[in-house]
Parts: C-alpha cells; structure tokens; sequence
C-alpha cells in the first residue's frame, strides 16, 4: 500500500484505551469504533484475540483506516505463566485483590506485562508489534495512577509499582509502549 496512513479507529469501547492510544501514537487521527458489540476473544494467543478485534473492526469501521487492537495480560511465574491470555476473564475486575490472594504465601513474585498490538490495513494486511515488561509482584498495593495490576507490578530496575511510576512512566516504558514503538517501527517499513 503506498503512502504512509495515520488515521486508525481503535478497536476498543474503552475510552481509557483511546486515551492510552493517543499517548501511544502521536501524530496519529484515532478514534474508537462505534460497535454495539464485539466478538468473543476466543484465541489462544495474544495475538490470536488482538487479530479477532481488528478483523471485526476491518469488517464493520471505515474503510479508508487502519484498525488497531490490542490483547495484553500478565504471566506469573509462580502461577506457571497464568493468567496469561484469559487475564481480564480471571481478574474479573479485582485484579490486585485476586491476585494477592492467588500468589499468598509464595516467594517467586516473578512476572511480566505482555502486550500485541496488531494493525489491519485497509487492504487487510497485517502488521504487528509486541511489548514485554519484565518485572515482579509487590506484597501489597501502591500507587494511585495507572490502572488493573499497576498497584502490584514492579518493573524489573525500578523498587516503585507502575501505579507509583505514574501515567509519564507508563506512556514511556509499559509492555503497551513497547509494542507500540514495535508497530509504528514496522508499519514504516511497510
């Protein structure tokens, strides 16, 4: 496809990831698709789910944008790399108090943000790029900024949680931020 494209409909009804999104990809024209619905994120992968989201999006949003989707989650080594993938399914929306409960009593505190990002071209091709962010689970809560296990993850070099790191932090250094550079780096070669 020639010509560089830099408007993008996220795949996301979360306006907090559109917000995330516009920090991620300066210079880019996003915005969130407007779907009733979107289908079950049934994939094995990161990758598998985020491809799920921007297929759909390819399906039903303009046709003129890139669609972009993102699967993140984190694997705890203690947990055998759990949750993982199902990360948003098995938190249930209690993510710090689910997994203090879940790692109570354990030494190994190792863990890691995982994010995929994939793009889907207007032609349907496909681009990806993927974040990781090596880090460990603090005993306890801290930190008011960030959201979902950011009070519990401590990255690796660092003896704050992302929550305490804060949003400037994260926009720099997350698993999303990483992934991001990895697409945009790839999406230039494109």
């Amino acid at each position: 496809m020639g010509g560089k494209l830099t408007s993008a409909t996220v795949c996301s009804a979360n306006p907090h990831k559109l917000a995330e999104f516009r920090d991620l990809f300066p210079g880019f024209d996003l915005e969130l698709l407007g779907a009733a619905d979107y289908p079950e994120e049934n994939g094995a992968t990161y990758r598998e789910n985020a491809l799920i989201k921007a297929h759909h999006g390819r399906r039903i949003g303009p046709s003129g944008r890139l669609m972009l989707a993102d699967d993140s989650g984190i694997e705890v080594a203690a947990l055998g790399g759990a949750p993982g993938v199902v990360t948003a399914r098995w938190a249930e929306g209690r993510h710090v108090e689910k997994l203090l409960t879940a790692l109570d009593g354990r030494e190994d505190r190792a863990a890691r943000y995982v994010c995929e990002l994939v793009a889907v071209r207007p032609d349907a091709s496909e681009v990806f790029g993927r974040g990781v962010l090596e880090g460990r689970v603090a005993l306890a809560a801290a930190g008011s900024e960030g959201f979902g296990f950011d009070p519990l993850f401590v990255p690796d070099g660092e003896e704050r949680t992302v929550a305490e790191l804060g949003d400037a932090w994260k926009a720099e250094h997350s698993h999303r931020a990483r992934a991001a550079r990895a697409l945009l780096a790839s999406l230039g070669a494109g």
